[in-house]
């Protein structure tokens, strides 16, 4: 994906697999649903464990490089990915070594790491997924140490994944019913968020929401979170603008955040399907889908033309072809 396109995309097409993530796919292959909590079988699993490597925005000479030994590795050429690994200093390569290099001392190497980076979320996360794949305990210790180190990164939001593996992967992204202004669309990568963020200094509630989008889409839920609050600030009788709030308070260790939130607001804009869209898309996530496609529904009726229902027909198609509508 080009860093123009991670920053900021204003539909929820490219969210439809969450529908389907929902139902109950997995985040790792061959790991069942409690095995975090299981006392952990003898042998390790089969193969290496999958690399967590988030370079965001990244487009130096380094970050190409880590990419490139990234992709060999998820391909199965650790051997070619370890050279390119081994060739750089960051702690990026120092880990993805050793999961090149798996299994020879790679969850020593890990622990290590851990012990000299423990505020490190990237490090976290990986040393959980090393020995979650080497049936040795503490993975669901790392993983909670990376939502706790770094939570407004994209290592805490691949924790919370892990650690809640009955939910949607990832967080979901609100949806807001205009598009970003031509003249930064048009930008490429960090200058595409760096002028979303004077806009939304400068600007109101849609910049403010706008800026909170290209956050959510970078793994910055806090930040994101902040920028929908300001939002909700500057606009209180705006719908959009609460909803994009409520949204921004999901937390996956306690939904109610939200809910309790969006709850309310039913009730307050009963006419306006950004409500009941990102209701539903927020039971989806939880994997309430009787619920949830009630309220995509609603999002239909109340505001047939709007950008909420056309999104939530797409939500409710999704559904319906993977044999759950």
């Amino acid at each position: 994906m080009s860093p123009r396109a991670r920053v900021v995309a204003l539909t929820a097409a490219a969210a439809l697999a969450a529908a389907a993530l929902a139902v109950g796919a997995a985040v790792l292959p061959d790991s069942p649903r409690g095995t975090v909590a299981a006392p952990p079988p003898a042998k390790p699993r089969a193969g290496a464990p999958p690399l967590a490597l988030d370079l965001g925005l990244r487009d130096d000479a380094e970050a190409r490089e880590l990419r490139r030994a990234a992709g060999l590795f998820d391909r199965g050429r650790r051997a070619q990915a370890a050279a390119i690994f081994e060739r750089l200093d960051s702690l990026e390569a120092q880990v993805g070594g050793a999961f090149a290099r798996w299994p020879d001392r790679s969850v020593e190497r890990l622990g290590q790491l851990s012990g000299l980076y423990p505020r490190s979320a990237f490090v976290q996360v990986n040393l959980g997924l090393a020995l979650f794949w080497a049936n040795e305990r503490g993975a669901a210790d790392a993983w909670r140490a990376a939502e706790d180190a770094e939570p407004d990164t994209p290592y805490s939001v691949m924790a919370g994944d892990l650690l809640h593996r009955e939910t949607a992967r990832g967080l979901p992204v609100f949806t807001p019913s205009f598009a970003t202004p031509p003249r930064i669309a048009r930008l490429e990568g960090q200058a595409q968020l760096d002028a979303l963020r004077s806009a939304a200094d400068a600007g109101g509630a849609h910049e403010q929401i706008l800026y909170g989008v290209a956050l959510q889409r970078l793994g910055r839920s806090v930040s994101a979170e902040r920028a929908y609050a300001a939002a909700a600030r500057v606009a209180p009788d705006d719908p959009e603008a609460q909803v994009a709030a409520a949204v921004g308070r999901f937390d996956k260790a306690n939904p109610s955040l939200a809910f309790s939130q969006l709850g309310p607001l039913t009730r307050r804009f009963p006419q306006a399907a950004t409500v009941r869209f990102h209701l539903g898309v927020l039971l989806l996530w939880t994997g309430r889908l009787q619920e949830a496609r009630r309220q995509l529904r609603l999002a239909e009726s109340v505001q047939p033309r709007s950008v909420a229902a056309r999104e939530a027909r797409r939500y409710l198609d999704s559904l319906a072809k993977i044999g759950t509508g």
